[in-house]
């Protein structure tokens, strides 16, 4: 299973999630203090909302969930292979869960990630390991 990640900063969680329940008519599959995420079959999209970080409405990262650390190193390969610069970030705490993940960037610097999710975690902001600084 893959589906597309949109994150986006809001200026009131709460708000925000109101709103997005109703608009996918879903309630979110994880809350945790300054973040909410949802993981919604139709269509299917992973949105990631996060307060506080940046001014509301505007995109925090973009991102493709992926099954698999397997799948992540195969994409991984082949943006690189592509020619992309990548940074690779294996067993990650960000956004309140264990990840493994391979970031690049657009020609505008907007940010995509693909990961894939290996364990819950009690984390919003990274944890240093393996040279991974940041998160989202």
């Amino acid at each position: 299973m893959s589906r597309v990640q949109l994150a986006l900063n809001v200026t009131d969680l709460e708000e925000a999630v109101g709103f997005y329940s109703k608009l996918f008519g879903t309630e979110p599959a994880k809350r945790r203090p300054k973040y909410a995420n949802f993981a919604i079959s139709e269509p299917p999209l992973k949105l990631v909302l996060i307060e506080g970080e940046g001014k509301g409405a505007t995109l925090n990262h973009l991102g493709v969930e992926v099954s698999s650390p397997e799948d992540v190193r195969a994409a991984t390969s082949r943006l690189a292979g592509a020619g992309l610069p990548t940074m690779i970030q294996d067993g990650v705490e960000c956004c309140y869960a264990v990840q493994d993940k391979v970031w690049v960037s657009d020609p505008d610097g907007a940010r995509w990630e693909v990961y894939t999710v290996l364990a819950d975690s009690g984390t919003l902001a990274a944890t240093k390991k393996e040279g991974a600084t940041s998160c989202c």
